[in-house]
């Protein structure tokens, strides 16, 4: 396999840049730019390093990790050098001209995969933890860097190759003396682990906003002061604000941090019967921004009475009360009330005035974010470990009514296909697993 060369720090000007080389030939290519003769392991190693004309191109640090003992699982060398662009370039060219060849993106994680130093789940983490602006996903991806997720797939996939090995003997060795109420008992066991999967997937999905950071959709209907909401909220006048109906026709979306919480608020147009094809997209948009939302501000117009406008947009509520979590705000609290607060009733508003301020909006939310915060629980991280959880359990879910019927080459079918998808989480499946568990639980090598 290559060797391959990559500047592992980010691009621009610090006090060390660190140049990274992994292959066969790393350890060769240290001694040759150092001109050592020998690199001990594992020591960090202060030397000058040379180009190819002998002249000195920077006092660097030289650690040399040997294989198997490294990241990648090869023969890995780092240059630590001075900081900046142009001596790092250097070094990496000489990395070039000696027999590497630049890194392909991530490849330094693939190889570490490949070689069996790090499962799918920790190269996902890895990725996303570089690129996360949230503490929250941090917190969680560092547990899977630490292999807590990959326990938690092992557990169920051996659980899955257990009962798969109990059917197999069934099928295959009838003759045997077997419990009258195994079939009951795996049937009980399969159900048990889909339910224990089921809330795993639901945890995920409800938490995903601790990942990618939480979505937060700004509705109502024209001019309840939606934009001056969102500008006391990023305390900033990011959205044009007047008292011309429809002035807001778009979405407009900002990042901002609520306590340690990462948040994109989205301002959308005003609810109401659209009077040109303009208007009509922007109200589209918005109720696409609520579906992909996490968490709607409802503003209502304290200072008007309540309308059909109103009550359009309290119906559009009512059917997101069991997706999303809700926040109701009366807003112009300045001015004489004149809305029906009895029609918000279900959904406990609080009276507010934008125009001073938005504290108790944001404090409201960071009190409902941190009730989201990480706990003990298994997390999935990515969409695709989402996918294949989801698959295992509709597998699971199959595998019922083939093993009441007694036909157990389906259900064995059927959950082999569960452990296929529970195990592409962290590794493939390897089928002589089950001839290991059929010998040591039923001891039928005699």
């Amino acid at each position: 396999m290559d060797t391959i060369a990559a500047i592992a720090t980010a691009h621009g000007i610090g006090s060390i840049s660190i140049v990274r080389v992994s292959g066969d030939r790393a350890y060769d290519i240290a001694t040759k730019l150092s001109k050592k003769e020998t690199i001990k392991p594992r020591l960090a190693t202060l030397s000058f390093l040379y180009d190819f004309h002998d002249n000195p191109i920077d006092e660097a640090i030289i650690i040399y990790f040997k294989s198997p003992h490294s990241f990648t699982g090869e023969d890995v060398v780092e240059f630590q050098c001075h900081g900046g662009v142009a001596v790092a370039n250097l070094i990496l060219n000489e990395t070039i001209r000696l027999g590497a060849r630049l890194a392909n993106p991530g490849e330094f994680s693939k190889r570490a995969f490949l070689n069996g130093k790090i499962d799918l789940t920790k190269a996902e983490a890895i990725a996303k933890i570089i690129e996360t602006k949230s503490l929250d996903a941090i917190k969680i991806l560092s547990k899977q860097i630490k292999g807590e997720l990959k326990r938690f797939v092992d557990e169920i996939r051996d659980e899955l190759v257990e009962i798969l090995s109990h059917a197999e003997v069934n099928i295959d060795y009838a003759e045997e003396d077997l419990p009258s109420d195994l079939e009951e008992a795996i049937k009980n066991r399969v159900k048990s682990i889909a339910e224990k999967m089921e809330q795993t997937l639901k945890i995920s999905r409800k938490k995903e906003g601790l990942i990618n950071g939480f979505s937060i959709c700004i509705v109502g209907k024209p001019n309840v002061g939606k934009s001056s909401l969102l500008n006391a909220i990023l305390d900033s006048n990011r959205a044009i604000i007047s008292d011309i109906a429809g002035t807001t026709r778009d979405t407009i979306e900002e990042e901002m941090k609520i306590g340690t919480h990462l948040v994109k608020v989205i301002d959308t147009a005003g609810m109401r019967e659209a009077k040109d094809q303009i208007e009509k997209i922007g109200i589209e948009k918005t109720i696409q921004s609520i579906e992909k939302s996490d968490i709607v501000i409802a503003l209502f117009d304290g200072s008007r009475e309540t309308d059909r406008e109103d009550e359009d947009i309290l119906r559009l509520l009512d059917g997101y009360k069991d997706k999303k979590k809700i926040f109701t705000f009366i807003n112009k609290a300045d001015l004489p009330l004149k809305f029906d607060t009895e029609k918000l009733s279900s959904f406990a508003p609080k009276k507010i005035s934008a125009k001073n301020g938005a504290e108790e909006v944001v404090e409201a939310l960071r009190e409902y974010l941190d009730t989201q915060s990480v706990d003990d629980e298994i997390v999935l991280t990515s969409k695709r470990q989402m996918d294949e959880l989801k698959e295992s359990v509709a597998a699971l879910k199959r595998s019922i009514e083939p093993l009441e019927d007694g036909e157990l080459e389906l259900f064995a079918y059927e959950i082999n296909d569960a452990i296929s998808h529970i195990s592409s989480i962290t590794k493939a499946f390897e089928r002589d697993e089950i001839l290991d568990k059929m010998f040591g639980s039923f001891c039928l090598g005699k």
